[in-house]
């Protein structure tokens, strides 16, 4: 693996090359854990925003704004208790495009068993997960780091592996081991689930309850896991830069680590993590596609 030394990072001078330094972190296959495994004590120059600012940082604490907490209690059962929730959410979708479900059904023993399986994978040996790296969107399960390392400003400190579970998923032999038997499972809860979600939306929009489904959102499902090693300057970089997400929903389990942020009335705010909860945001093509 190559790695760029702390003063070759910091060196300003004109002999700086951006795309020799993008290429020996690419073909290392190595992802930003490779770096940190490597001992590292500066952030490479590929790594560091010049967009970051105090203002930035401290934005959040500002503000007593706090993203709304769904509790999706009874929703199945009891018609008094769906309207409320169909409320609550068409309420949180207007206001925010973002909001946390609690009770939704899915065991928090399934929610931390994925979440150690992404550990598991991104923590394995090099040489194991070499296997899947890969930048070729026809691989069927793939891990990278950055998936615009090449054409972003600044990369994101940040390892991902992404995998297309549905409608066509992929053979269980084309899933690392130690992810497999959980990916699978949490995909067929989260399935389940997003079909609810659809069809409150689709309710709150004072639509036929299976709009939303016989549109086809809930057709496709991709999983993509985030692993964001120690960084030795975090001041200096970001894990995700600002971004809108191009789907229909988004779901998201974070860990107790936090560092979510979502963008409300031009201020940057927390989301800070519920135990058991998972994050919804309300993507560009269903934005796109009605005016709530």
């Amino acid at each position: 693996m190559v790695v760029t030394s702390g003063a070759e990072v910091h060196d300003d001078s004109n002999n700086y090359d951006r795309e020799k330094e993008l290429k020996a972190f690419d073909n290392s296959e190595a992802g930003v854990k490779g770096l940190v495994d490597a001992g590292i004590t500066k952030v490479p120059r590929m790594f560091i925003r010049s967009d970051i600012s105090s203002n930035t940082l401290e934005t959040t604490k500002k503000t007593q704004y706090k993203i709304p907490v769904i509790d999706l209690q009874g929703i199945e059962d009891d018609p008094r208790r769906h309207k409320e929730i169909s409320d609550q959410v068409r309420h949180a979708s207007e206001t925010w495009g973002f909001f946390q479900i609690v009770n939704h059904g899915i065991t928090v023993s399934v929610l931390e068993e994925m979440k150690d399986g992404v550990r598991r994978f991104f923590e394995q040996d090099t040489e194991v997960k070499k296997k899947y790296y890969a930048r070729e969107p026809e691989s069927r399960f793939r891990y990278q780091s950055n998936f615009d390392l090449y054409t972003a400003p600044f990369a994101n400190w940040r390892d991902t592996c992404f995998c297309m579970m549905a409608p066509d998923p992929p053979q269980p032999q084309e899933l690392p081991e130690v992810l497999r038997d959980i990916l699978v499972k949490y995909t067929k809860e989260v399935m389940r689930m997003g079909s609810c979600l659809f069809r409150v939306l689709s309710e709150a929009l004072g639509l036929s309850s299976n709009h939303l489904e016989e549109m086809g959102c809930a057709e496709g499902l991709a999983v993509l896991s985030h692993y964001y090693p120690p960084c030795p300057e975090p001041e200096l970089t970001f894990g995700t830069s600002k971004h809108s997400d191009n789907d229909f929903l988004t779901v998201l389990l974070q860990d107790q680590i936090g560092g979510l942020q979502v963008l409300y009335e031009d201020q940057w705010l927390d989301v800070p993590p519920v135990p058991g909860a998972l994050v919804i945001n309300v993507g560009d093509l269903l934005q796109a596609s009605l005016t709530f």
